[in-house]
């Protein structure tokens, strides 16, 4: 935030434009993307060209960006022809460049966004071979199953109203679908870096990845390892502890996303949750032997019906809770929590983080209800390592998972 609202001179700001122009022109050049049509010193000069029309003649940069695109169209049919390549990157980041020169000298906050933009656009040129082996791994199931869910979200989002519907008894639609989207879209983030990164290169990236997709899918994943191999049931415990101490950290990205003056009072029980789970698991890596690239089954989440799955029980956690606290008190919130939690700690980490903000619960009840949902998703993992996996797995994971669950709990009672 303190970015945005540095006040910088002008001359600056063209600094800014060009210092980003040369980052997108030194990447192009130096993967010889932009061959004879553009490099490192033309995209410093177009990122100028916006700044100073950007700050001085506003209101035509519209008819500059015309004017130029002229030019350009000119030396990237040339490229076709001498080069034979059809691509249309490095024009498009011709074009964008000029765009983010004019946003640095627009204001304060455009030369922020022109700053981060630039490093994303460079990031994602210098990613081709990454990205492009990405996409070709995705299967066809895959590729439909996310294509549907970002139509249903792009045309249903913006038809969903946004207030209480007495209808829904109460609720509002948009936040839910909002919510919806939210986490699919925080698992999908993990699903992408375990296609990019390889769960196979490491137990580590398979349990933090896995518990960013599904720490459940995890711990199922680990405990079949253990029954086909007993062998692996370090290891494997390992990586189900990670992946059930990732949950923590996410929830908590929950809560901040939802009800960020609740965020400082639940860090307190589920830091201390990451922690204890997080130094047990450093031990239980030590004294892990065999071998070490163990794979999580891992699947995309952006699927309709899960996410339709997700909404539904989200919406019943929502108004439940409220139900709960008008007709039992804090009792109420916290058995509804233990049951949702059994089955998905999200929803109930941001139905009370929204209560919370509403004033409907008190902030503490709200804090004590999380790491309730939170303890009972954790039982449920050591309940399927005892009944999929080995004893041996059962017992360490348990001996760990319930460590941490105690320690959060005897940090709410504390605080």
């Amino acid at each position: 935030m303190a970015l945005l609202n540095l006040s910088l001179s002008l001359p600056m700001q063209v600094f800014v434009a060009a210092a980003v122009g040369a980052l997108v022109g030194l990447e192009r050049e130096q993967s010889e993307s932009g061959g004879t049509f553009a490099g490192s010193r033309t995209f410093p000069l177009l990122a100028l060209y916006g700044a100073l029309v950007g700050a001085f003649f506003p209101a035509v940069l519209p008819v500059a960006l015309a004017v130029l695109v002229v030019p350009l169209t000119a030396a990237y049919l040339a490229k076709v022809v001498l080069e034979r390549d059809l691509g249309l990157t490095t024009l498009t980041a011709a074009l964008l460049t000029v765009v983010l020169g004019a946003m640095a000298t627009h204001s304060a906050r455009g030369t922020a966004a022109a700053v981060i933009v630039g490093g994303v656009v460079t990031a994602l040129l210098s990613a081709k071979a990454t990205i492009h082996g990405f996409a070709e791994g995705i299967d066809e199931a895959e590729r439909r199953a996310s294509i549907k869910f970002v139509l249903v979200v792009l045309v249903v989002l913006p038809l969903l109203p946004d207030r209480a519907v007495d209808e829904l008894f109460g609720l509002n639609p948009r936040f839910v679908w909002l919510m919806v989207v939210f986490v699919s879209g925080l698992s999908f983030a993990a699903y992408v870096l375990s296609r990019v990164v390889g769960t196979e290169r490491g137990i580590a990236a398979t349990g933090v990845l896995g518990g960013f997709v599904s720490s459940t899918a995890t711990a199922v994943s680990m405990a079949e390892q253990t029954a086909e191999n007993p062998s692996l049931y370090q290891v494997c415990a390992f990586s189900t502890v990670v992946a059930a101490t990732v949950m923590f950290p996410r929830a908590l990205l929950e809560v901040v996303v939802v009800n960020r003056s609740l965020a400082l009072r639940v860090a307190v029980p589920l830091g201390v949750m990451t922690v204890v789970a997080a130094a047990a698991a450093v031990v239980v890596y030590w004294r892990a032997t065999g071998r070490t690239d163990t794979d999580a089954d891992i699947e995309n989440p952006f699927r309709l019906k899960p996410a339709l799955f997700f909404g539904l029980l989200f919406a019943v956690i929502l108004l439940v809770s409220e139900q709960a606290n008008a007709w039992f008190g804090s009792s109420g919130v916290y058995a509804t929590a233990f049951v949702s939690g059994l089955a998905d700690v999200d929803a109930m980490t941001i139905t009370l983080s929204r209560l919370a903000a509403e004033g409907t619960i008190d902030p503490a009840v709200a804090t004590t209800g999380i790491v309730i949902a939170a303890v009972a998703n954790t039982l449920v993992k050591a309940g399927i390592v005892w009944v999929i996996g080995t004893r041996k797995l059962g017992k360490l994971v348990t001996a760990v998972l319930a460590t941490a669950a105690v320690a959060g709990l005897a940090t709410v009672l504390v605080l």
